[in-house]
């Protein structure tokens, strides 16, 4: 009798970013479709929120739940160095138990937002080696990479990948990234970001005055390599963004703004103090599908978060991206928009109404080809179940066996 694979999902999942929890609704689409006997559950960021959502048994990624709290007295400090070796044995005790660990999407192989080597570069390296030490096949799935400068960051991100049993990336220049930073990735595939494989919502009549347009905003200091700048960073942008909704607002257009992750809120409470106008209102989505959701309804979208852009070229909305990695540029340009990308560390709102103006007149035709590009989209996601299949379930596929990371 064969028994049931039991498969385990890690990440930053359930912690209140949509674009985390996203991917991760993507990759348990697959499983119950594909491999309805699987035993599934999660180790992750936000245990809880996970179980409550996804009904999965999920598991605390961090044994210390101060974990990314800025430690600065002797306890915390104390507190933070032990769960680091307490996770060494937490992560190998739940490795341990599963065939297949899936790794599902997101930036897990870059540092373009700001981030420390021992957090979740550490962890993700936790659990790849104890994942090759015990045999449990770890997949990283349509993952982010980028070439990352801090010296201990980058060699945990490279052994980590060294270690899988399986990857592919989101796009080229991930895959490029990797290559450069010493990993072999000459059997690494590319395939589009796990949401495009989301059902898309149906469009639906734009609500109130007509021209809705959506703002994605976000909390935006820079990356790691802009510590020393980030709040005139986040000043630069914030200011840009509000200039560009002020003149929106005189202009008559109604203003829709929406987050992407519970850190964004701030920054609409911000936006709205300072336009203080009725045409100026929020979302407080909760999903993917509730950013999709409003995206559809608007005539266009303004985004900087990677995922927020995702939700409005789904529904074939034309978007203008506020870029803040080259990710979003990539993203961008696949899907047929490479003209309509603006740097976020610069926003210049007189430029970014120029770029807005010239998107809004050829509407109809970007969303044409955005239509086009999210078939396409749709059948290279399937390849790529299929693949993973493949890899990570043999006794499904005799024909391959799972391939291992040299």
């Amino acid at each position: 009798m064969k028994t049931a694979p039991r498969v385990g999902v890690f990440g930053l999942l359930g912690s209140g970013n949509l674009g985390n929890d996203g991917s991760l609704e993507a990759v348990l689409r697959y499983l119950r479709a594909e491999h309805p006997e699987a035993v599934v559950d999660a180790l992750c960021g936000g245990p809880e929120a996970v179980t409550t959502r996804f009904g999965i048994p999920a598991t605390r990624l961090h044994w210390n739940r101060a974990e990314y709290r800025t430690a600065s007295r002797a306890g915390a400090i104390t507190a933070k160095g032990l769960g680091k070796l307490v996770d060494v044995f937490r992560t190998a005790t739940w490795v341990r138990r599963h065939d297949v660990v899936i790794v599902p999407g997101m930036g897990v192989l870059e540092a373009t937002l700001p981030l420390r080597p021992w957090g979740f570069p550490y962890s993700l390296f936790l659990l790849c080696s104890t994942g090759r030490l015990f045999g449990t096949r770890v997949a990283l799935v349509s993952v982010g990479a980028a070439t990352i400068g801090n010296r201990p960051t980058r060699a945990l991100v490279r052994w980590s990948a060294r270690l899988a049993a399986y990857r592919s990336y989101r796009d080229a220049q991930s895959r490029d990234a990797m290559r450069a930073m010493g990993v072999d990735t000459a059997r690494d595939e590319i395939y589009p970001d796990l949401a495009f494989s989301l059902p898309t919502p149906p469009a639906s009549a734009p609500s109130g005055s007509p021209g809705l347009v959506c703002v994605g905003v976000m909390d935006f200091h820079g990356g790691n390599d802009d510590r020393a700048r980030a709040d005139e960073i986040y000043r630069r942008y914030l200011d840009g963004t509000i200039r560009f909704v002020r003149a929106l607002v005189e202009e008559g257009r109604p203003v829709r703004l929406l987050t992407g992750d519970e850190c964004d809120a701030v920054v609409v409470a911000t936006i709205l103090d300072a336009v203080d106008s009725p045409l100026v209102t929020a979302a407080e989505p909760a999903s993917l599908a509730d950013l999709m959701k409003e995206m559809a309804a608007a005539d266009t979208v303004v985004a900087i978060r990677y995922h927020n852009l995702i939700c409005a070229l789904k529904t074939g909305t034309p978007v203008l991206a506020l870029c803040y990695a080259a990710k979003s540029d990539a993203l961008m340009d696949r899907m047929g928009l490479g003209a309509y990308c603006h740097p976020a560390r610069d926003v210049d709102a007189d430029r970014l109404l120029e770029q807005f103006r010239a998107l809004e007149k050829r509407s109809a035709e970007l969303r044409q080809t955005l239509s086009e590009r999210n078939l396409a989209a749709a059948r290279q996601l399937e390849d790529q179940f299929t693949a993973l299949t493949t890899a990570l379930f043999p006794a499904t596929d005799h024909a391959h066996a799972p391939r291992e990371a040299p």
